[in-house]
């Protein structure tokens, strides 16, 4: 399945149990020179709109801030054969009560996340779908 657009796109039902599940995604951005930068992160999917949780000013924020386009690619960890990668642009928002890490943690490990500094800021990165391309054996 391939579904190119500019506009906004839907998932369809095996992409949203993947997303659901306790599935890891690779985010890459791009970097001041135009070179990928590729990190692995926790997500949730609310409707058709993929969360991911971060600290304000690491290298995926400052270049998605500069650059908002973005890719995730998340592969079943019970059956690696199934994937999908949705491109999208991102929209960062602030998580100021850090709601977003406590609820990736519950689903991922089923705890809270430990503390972290009072100083460290969080912020919710948003992925709206433009492309998604699925993969399945």
């Amino acid at each position: 399945m391939t579904t190119p657009s500019s506009d906004p796109v839907s998932f369809d039902d095996s992409v949203r149990a993947l997303l659901d599940g306790r599935n890891f995604a690779a985010v890459a951005t791009l970097g001041p020179d135009g070179a990928p930068q590729n990190s692995v992160v926790w997500i949730k999917r609310e409707d058709d709109i993929v969360l991911f949780s971060s600290i304000d000013g690491r290298q995926k924020v400052r270049n998605l801030r500069r650059d908002p386009r973005v890719s995730l690619s998340v592969f079943d960890l019970a059956n690696p054969y199934t994937s999908v990668e949705i491109r999208g642009i991102a929209e960062i928002l602030p998580d100021e009560g850090k709601r977003l890490p406590y609820e990736l943690s519950h689903k991922y490990l089923g705890i809270d996340p430990p503390a972290e500094k009072d100083d460290e800021v969080r912020v919710i990165i948003r992925v709206v779908p433009r492309k998604i391309a699925g993969f399945s054996v």
